[in-house]
């Protein structure tokens, strides 16, 4: 299962060194939220992204929440915070009869509307040089932090959902966090693994910041590509050139990216407010995303992918 060596040589297991939280909401007395976003990305075109959730709303009520993401629709689905477990020192998520762990996802749902059973296996996690938070990390209060825990893995398994199966074996899986109060009153996202040589990895997001001087508009990226890893962000003086609801242009020194969304805007997800639920937005998982990067005025790869991940405020009800 290791499909993705050509990215970079694989990191030490942060896990056993010691150098990541998983969970950080155990002590929070909101407004709080924190979720982890799980994409399977098989290779004869199934996909699905599963989202579990723990937050703390305005008046202090916890609860937490699973939400399905397929090609076709969403669900949302509420539990009691008795049902939730996570743990700080590793990667491991309870929901319901449910759990989520670095070696993989094992899916037992039987809601109105939605029957989702199944395994997955995961291969070893590609995981970023760095936080991708770099030293806004170290910023207090900030309304979202993001991490990335997998830029790629390997996948072995099915998962049936309402009767159909998924096959999502040999296929592609990437997991990333956001923990805080609120997402970003306006954002983009996008995220990409392809497995076709030379394979590579993407993701992107960029956003209005608030502080308490005033808001900025700040970037986070990471391209992973014949063995190399780019890190674009607005503390290596990354600029954000162009934004708005279908893509962006990130330039910083001699790299520049270019994406641009070419397909629709996808299903709608349920994204916090002040650490409650309340805001809809809308993703495309397998969306048509074209991807262009240069490095030192060479372009090193231009890539229309239908698999690609696509998320923006602009949408929004």
């Amino acid at each position: 299962m290791h499909l993705f060596n050509g990215l970079s040589q694989e990191i030490p297991n942060a896990e056993e060194k010691g150098m990541t939280r998983y969970f950080h909401g155990a002590g929070e007395r909101g407004p709080y939220f924190e979720g982890w976003y799980f994409k399977f990305q098989g290779k004869n075109g199934d996909a699905l992204a599963l989202i579990p959730a723990f937050h703390i709303d305005p008046a202090g009520r916890r609860s937490a929440s699973l939400q399905v993401l397929t090609r076709d629709g969403s669900w949302w689905l509420d539990y009691p915070e008795a049902d939730f477990h996570a743990r700080a020192d590793r990667l491991s998520i309870r929901m319901g009869e449910s759990v989520f762990t670095r070696q993989g996802v094992q899916l037992r749902v039987e809601r109105e509307g939605l029957s989702l059973h199944g395994t997955v296996t995961f291969g070893p996690f590609r995981e970023l040089k760095s936080d991708i938070m770099g030293p806004f990390r170290f910023l207090p209060k900030m309304e979202c932090s993001h991490g990335v825990i997998s830029m790629a893995h390997a996948l072995e398994g099915q998962i049936v959902q309402n009767g159909r199966v998924l096959d999502l074996s040999g296929g592609t899986g990437y997991v990333e966090t956001d923990r805080g109060r609120s997402f970003p009153d306006r954002y983009l996202w996008t995220q990409c693994v392809w497995q076709e040589p030379p394979c590579g990895s993407l993701m992107l997001s960029a956003a209005t910041i608030p502080t308490p001087v005033g808001s900025f508009r700040g970037c986070i990226c990471a391209v992973l590509y014949r063995g190399r890893e780019y890190r674009l962000a607005t503390y290596r003086g990354a600029k954000i050139q162009r934004w708005d609801e279908n893509g962006a242009v990130i330039c910083q020194g001699r790299c520049r990216l270019e994406v641009q969304r070419m397909g629709e805007r996808g299903q709608p997800l349920r994204a916090p407010v002040g650490g409650a639920m309340a805001r809809t937005v809308h993703e495309s998982l397998c969306g048509r995303v074209r991807y262009r990067f240069w490095t030192g005025g060479k372009l090193l790869f231009e890539r229309t992918d239908s698999a690609a991940s696509f998320e923006t405020s602009a949408h929004e009800t």
